[in-house]
């Protein structure tokens, strides 16, 4: 699939994809531009004159790519919104808060199935992942666009290369962050919610204006030529395309190290690859030891990931030794000992734990209902109920709770975790589990609980 050393492109004469009086099929419904787009033709900037010589380029293959992501990143950018609603919009919990017209819809973010924002995380970042080497080669496959003179020659060209920008600018963003974000380390100076989150619609705006543009542009390559055909032919038989090259298509091609097939199980190799290595964070067992990229993903069985350690939310066992549990909302404060909630009726559960970053386990629970809780606080059918940590600063030392949240059979404030109490890192005294929410809701080392009466 490479590319040797770049050649001069031949005068513009005598190359129709070059020539600017000519304008063979370019997908964009328009006929031969006009003279403001001949006199920007005469006009080539130094370092567009390259010329690519790989003959495996051509709009079969890059229409090949860019079907695996119409598929792929309409479901990625469908789980990246529901995992904005999931952490609850309706409270101004949500990162960006105040998105303008931006803001979708309010609505209840469902309890059941329990698994359900793991899976929702676990198709986000997994498919999001898997998905960057199809990604890598479609940018290979399109690269001589980038050096096309003149850049459109017309304006439904310059709606295309506009709409382009976005989707290839807002796709990379979207996944150099990503990327970033599930280290442990977050290298920018920016909330990474905030700039994810925009990022995503400049992607989704570039993606709705692009894909109809260029979408008859693919039907017509793919209908042109059948994978049977393509998955048939060895690399001695590979040749450039023919028919309208779109200016993909080499003019003075060098002879094919790779076949298309063999490029095709490049990409899917390497796709293969990621999955291997990033999805047991979500599915768990023996192939989390093999989610390699994934620094907190990649736990012994028996134990959690930590996002937040106790220490860097300044937290310590001095600092919980009086500790006990204030529940408000009723006609009196109500403050419990962890002695005292461990003497009500417990309840047991086993529930997973989901990360925005993708990771997820499952454990066995056991603490007090949450609905048990409000009629302590004499609170007997909660509308929503806001749950503050002792932690005394931190993007998520509070986060509410919606009413079918709180009367979930299995939502609890959790005392203990598979038998045992919690830790400190894992939020001892007593933390929030309630099923199928981002894991930073389930606040850690709870100190008031506010119930609000329906």
């Amino acid at each position: 699939m490479r590319d040797p050393a770049p050649h001069p492109a031949p005068d513009s004469s005598t190359d129709p994809s070059t020539d600017p009086s000519t304008d063979p099929d370019d997908g964009s419904g328009f006929g031969s531009p006009a003279p403001l787009w001949r006199a920007v033709a005469r006009r080539r900037p130094p370092g567009t004159d390259v010329r690519w010589r790989s003959p495996l380029r051509g709009p079969w293959l890059t229409s090949a790519f860019g079907l695996v992501l119409l598929v792929v990143l309409p479901v990625v950018t469908v789980t990246g919104l529901l995992s904005y609603a999931a952490y609850g919009p309706r409270f101004d919990q949500a990162y960006p808060g105040d998105v303008g017209f931006l803001r979708l819809p309010d609505f209840d973010w469902p309890t059941d199935p329990p698994w359900l924002y793991r899976l929702n995380q676990g198709l986000h970042v997994g498919l999001g992942l898997v998905v960057v080497p199809v990604v890598l080669a479609k940018l290979w496959s399109v690269i001589p666009k980038l050096f096309q003179w003149p850049p459109a020659r017309s304006l439904a060209q310059v709606l295309e290369r506009v709409s382009l920008l976005m989707l290839v600018g807002g796709l990379l963003f979207e996944i150099v962050t990503g990327v970033l974000n599930i280290q442990y380390d977050y290298v920018f100076g920016f909330s990474f919610y905030t700039a994810h989150y925009y990022g995503a619609w400049v992607f989704i705006a570039g993606f709705v204006v692009h894909v109809p543009l260029k979408l008859p542009t693919m039907v017509r390559a793919l209908r042109g030529t059948s994978l049977r055909e393509v998955m048939r032919t060895g690399r001695e038989d590979t040749r450039p395309e023919t028919g309208p090259g779109h200016g993909l298509i080499p003019a003075d091609p060098d002879p094919p190290t790779l076949s298309r097939r063999g490029a095709l199980g490049l990409v899917g190799g390497g796709s293969l690859l990621v999955l291997v290595l990033t999805a047991g964070q979500t599915v768990g067992g023996v192939a989390r030891y093999a989610a390699v990229l994934m620094p907190r993903g990649r736990q012994p069985a028996g134990t959690f990931p930590v996002n937040k350690t106790a220490e860097a939310a300044g937290i310590s066992r001095e600092a919980v030794a009086g500790w006990r549990l204030t529940l408000t909302g009723g006609a009196a404060e109500v403050s419990l000992t962890r002695e005292q909630l461990l003497a009500l009726p417990q309840h047991t559960a086993t529930l997973p734990i989901a990360c925005v970053e993708g990771w997820s386990t499952t454990q066995t629970w056991t603490g007090v209902r949450l609905r048990d809780l409000a009629r302590l606080a004499g609170v007997t059918d909660p509308s929503s109920a806001r749950v503050d940590s002792i932690q005394e600063s931190g993007l998520f030392r509070a986060a509410s709770l919606q009413a079918n949240q709180v009367a979930h059979a299995d939502s609890m404030l959790a005392l203990q975790v598979d038998g045992a109490d919690l830790t400190l890192d894992h939020g001892y005294p007593a933390r929030i589990m309630v099923p199928a929410i981002p894991g930073v809701h389930c606040t850690k080392w709870v100190g008031t609980i506010d119930f609000e009466a329906g």
